[in-house]
């Protein structure tokens, strides 16, 4: 296996392998995203990529929209190393293998310690040339849920914000809608589209009624919903309950409280079809939230993607749970000293002790503008 001197052309065939792994965006979990192409005297021949958990893998798919045995000197550009073993679908190396082609190049190594590097040296010993590395970075970014999820079996977990220059979130009254233009909120479904699951504190309850829903173009698509509600404060009793709790989609809420809260609220969650997670109410701040997101992981929740408030926001940075910020930023000023912003967790005395984000990245939706940034030591 070789690595680097890789070509302008190379380079066009994997960023068009990325592209399609894309095409999985939010479909694919707990699997990562994956395309791949095949390429015969310079030219894509087929293309494929992985649809969803349990269907053909990329390079099964390439192979297969091919409809006939690959020429001589064929390629294949992956996006992630090739399977080795045979889990569901068979192992894709021996897919390789057979249909004859001549080389496979590929972007990033899978992460799996366990599995890493093995797919190499089988393609090798079956006549195969593997380059690895191509576009690498972009690869690996692509799957940070997957990545991290096979690596610690904890979910990823990403936080979205929307702050006004002054780092605003809402008026004093709480008026929030909106902060930023129509754009920017349309990027956010598309991030709710990617995780497998959507968390909020009480407070975005009561204020927003939201219906924590994916709202594309082409689908309405609801993942699992969380709600951190230690007293159950948003199962009203003199109001019409949440449409989390009530509507189509009710079944995928599931609400995180104190152990000590009304037990005949949490009855009326539950006979709503509403699912209920006591916790012992000794938990409470960075603890309490740790365990929410180890139940998570235990529910099979590879990543959860935050809409927070000011309060939970605090909480989520004070008890390092974040992984990752999504975070948006609108050409406003409310320039009140009694807005809502973001809370205060320690006050640094420079700037060298500032939280700085890394593997930073920014893209302008209309008039606002997105930042995305790891947290340090994620």
């Amino acid at each position: 296996m070789s690595s680097g001197d890789f070509s302008a052309e190379d380079s066009r065939f994997m960023q068009r392998a990325l592209v399609l792994a894309e095409r999985g965006w939010g479909t694919t979990h707990p699997n990562p995203m994956v395309g791949a192409v095949i390429v015969e005297d310079g030219e894509i021949v087929a293309e494929g990529w992985h649809a969803r958990s349990g269907e053909a893998h990329a390079e099964k798919a390439a192979l297969a929209a091919l409809k006939r045995s690959p020429r001589c000197g064929a390629k294949m550009y992956v996006t992630l190393e090739p399977c080795s073993t045979p889990g569901r679908t068979g192992a894709c190396t021996t897919s390789i293998i057979n249909a004859g082609l001549s080389e496979v190049i590929v972007a990033a190594d899978d992460p799996n310690p366990l599995h890493a590097g093995r797919a190499y040296p089988v393609l090798a010993k079956a006549g195969i040339q593997v380059r690895s590395g191509l576009l690498a970075k972009q690869a690996t970014r692509l799957n940070r849920i997957f990545n991290h999820w096979i690596q610690r079996a904890q979910p990823f977990v990403a936080a979205k914000i929307a702050l006004t220059l002054d780092g605003k979130f809402a008026t004093r009254t709480g008026h929030a809608q909106w902060v930023t233009g129509q754009e920017a909120r349309a990027d956010v479904m598309r991030w709710r589209r990617l995780f497998p699951a959507i968390m909020v504190g009480p407070g975005t309850i009561l204020a927003d009624d939201p219906q924590l829903t994916a709202r594309l173009e082409v689908e309405t698509w609801c993942p699992q919903r969380i709600v951190l509600d230690r007293t159950l404060r948003t199962v009203l009793e003199d109001a019409p309950l949440p449409r989390v709790y009530t509507d189509g989609d009710r079944s995928k809420t599931r609400v995180f409280c104190s152990k000590l809260a009304s037990a005949e609220k949490r009855q009326r969650l539950l006979e709503l079809g509403v699912e209920v997670v006591p916790m012992p109410s000794t938990l409470e701040g960075s603890p309490l939230l740790k365990a929410v997101f180890t139940a998570c992981g235990q529910a099979g929740l590879s990543g959860v993607f935050i809409e927070p408030g000011p309060g939970l926001f605090s909480s989520l940075l004070a008890a390092n749970c974040l992984n990752m910020m999504i975070h948006y930023t609108a050409p406003k000023y409310l320039a009140d000293a009694g807005a809502h912003g973001v809370g205060g967790l320690r006050p640094p005395l420079s700037m060298d002790q500032a939280l700085t984000l890394d593997e930073v990245e920014h893209q302008a939706f209309g008039e606002d503008m997105r930042t995305i940034g790891l947290l340090p030591n994620t």
